[in-house]
């Protein structure tokens, strides 16, 4: 840790003081366990801090060396980890499967890939940096299960060993025999390692005749078809035909096990973490390959513009005009960002800001529109009058111009509707007004948003549009 003293100061000049004091106690501190695909929101949430801070904290420590970040790919319904990768870059495929839950799924950006945390070598050294060397429910703890997943911190392996009834250590290239006594229940045997599944229907007439079954793990065989068999004396022979350690595991689908996997906690998706603005800041151009296409399935877009920017530059002079709009900028990137926000780009005097949900985008805007006001009661005049205009929907995140960007019917609609607005008003669409979160805020301010239902350039069918006054 002597080395990490130097980057822990260089950090404090960039993140809150107090959650840098917490992250290099927990360094020092934590067990093992604690270290590894660490939950930024996790540990937000267990220290009282805010939790956009606490993200551009773990940001900036994984910039300065002190994390890795992974990108992992998770199944919805077991909240596994199908993948795990060193950046988004490496999330390609198009479909990814759960032999566990005998699925597979389209990956998008919302909740199907996490962004965790793991202490550097450099720092300290822990256990799962060399996973395959793990104990058995460790492996499952730390590995397998997603940062998603609330496991129980007291008695997780007691609460484990009421479904599994019986894991086993295989080396590589090594074979071995499994007896057990198979109970009237439906079995699963599941190897972490490999993502391999067997399902057995244990139903029918007890035997005491032993009964048998062979499985090979590989990196190729996944064992779809269930099959079925009798309750009583079972014999496993198992081969493994990887290069490492893999964890076979007999396992009873019951309460215990869907009581275990039912408990999640929020954790931080690539999405948000793509609408961070210190995380764009920060890593810019390294986000996304240029032949990539990663879809998100709800998006919210903001784009603003200055009314009447060019007779402002002709009645005040470029210079003066060039630093309000500069200042403009400057208040509108602080707003963004603090509404857990981030500035795509800037086009002439207008802005295209994401936000991961409808409220953020709203309260972002109304904070512009009092902004704005302010600013112009300051100078005693009404130079700068902001339109701005919200959308929410799907959209596929991609790289343009050296750049992480958005494309899709839903920018295209967002944009209109900032087009549709006039000096100092807010236009939404109906779908960021169906948010929940949006209409309390909306309520909650007193204001009552006025329809109109109007047709848009370049858009098939006419939309609801509000305007918030």
């Amino acid at each position: 840790m002597t080395e990490a003293q130097p980057l822990f100061e260089v950090l404090r000049h960039s993140a809150r003081p107090e959650i840098v004091d917490a992250i290099e106690r927990m360094v020092l501190e934590a067990p093992d366990r604690k270290l590894n695909r660490m939950n930024a929101l996790a540990f937000a949430g267990d220290h009282g801090f805010d939790e956009e801070q606490t993200i551009s904290a773990f940001l900036h420590a994984a910039r300065l060396g002190l994390f890795e970040m992974s990108w992992n790919v998770l199944c919805p319904g077991c909240g596994g980890v199908l993948d795990a990768n060193t950046s988004l870059k490496s999330v390609q495929s198009e479909t990814y499967s759960c032999t566990l839950c005998a699925a597979g799924y389209e990956p998008t950006l919302d909740e199907m890939v996490e962004v965790t945390f793991t202490v550097s070598p450099r720092l300290r050294h822990i256990g799962a940096h060399n996973p395959h060397d793990l104990p058995p429910h460790e492996y499952f703890r730390q590995i397998y299960w997603s940062s998603g997943v609330d496991l129980p911190e007291d008695g997780y392996e007691e609460k484990v060993d009421e479904f599994m009834l019986e894991v086993l250590e295989l080396p590589a290239g090594e074979k071995a025999v499994v007896s057990l006594q198979l109970p009237a229940e439906f079995i699963i045997i599941f190897e972490p390692v490999t993502h391999s599944a067997q399902f057995i229907d244990v139903k029918g007439e007890p035997t005491k005749e032993r009964q048998s079954i062979s499985l090979v793990f590989d990196h190729m065989h996944r064992h779809h078809e269930t099959i079925e068999l009798r309750p009583g004396p079972l014999r496993i022979i198992i081969e493994n035909h990887t290069e490492v350690r893999t964890l076979p595991s007999v396992c009873v689908a019951n309460d215990a096990l869907h009581t275990l996997l039912g408990q999640r906690r929020p954790f931080l998706t690539a999405k948000r973490l793509l609408s961070n603005q210190t995380f764009r800041d920060i890593y810019r151009t390294d986000t996304i390959d240029i032949n990539q296409r990663l879809k998100i399935a709800s998006l919210t877009f903001l784009f603003t513009d200055l009314r009447g920017s060019t007779e402002l530059y002709e009645r005040v002079g470029d210079l003066a005009a060039f630093d309000l709009v500069k200042t403009h900028f400057s208040i509108l990137h602080e707003i963004v960002g603090a509404e857990a926000g981030a500035v795509v780009k800037t086009i002439g005097d207008a802005v295209m800001a994401t936000f991961p949900t409808p409220d953020r985008a709203l309260a972002a805007a109304m904070r512009m529109r009092e902004a704005m006001s302010s600013l112009n009661e300051e100078r005693g005049n009404d130079d700068l009058l902001l339109k701005i205009g919200i959308h929410e929907g799907p959209c596929i995140a991609v790289s343009l111009n050296e750049r992480q960007d958005y494309f899709g019917q839903t920018v295209n609609i967002a944009s209109r509707v900032q087009h549709l607005a006039t000096s100092s008003e807010i236009f939404a669409t109906g779908a960021v007004l169906e948010n929940a979160r949006a209409a309390e805020l909306l309520t909650t301010r007193g204001l009552k948003p006025q329809s109109h239902h109007v047709a848009l350039r370049g858009i098939t069918d006419a939309i609801d549009i509000y305007v918030i006054p």
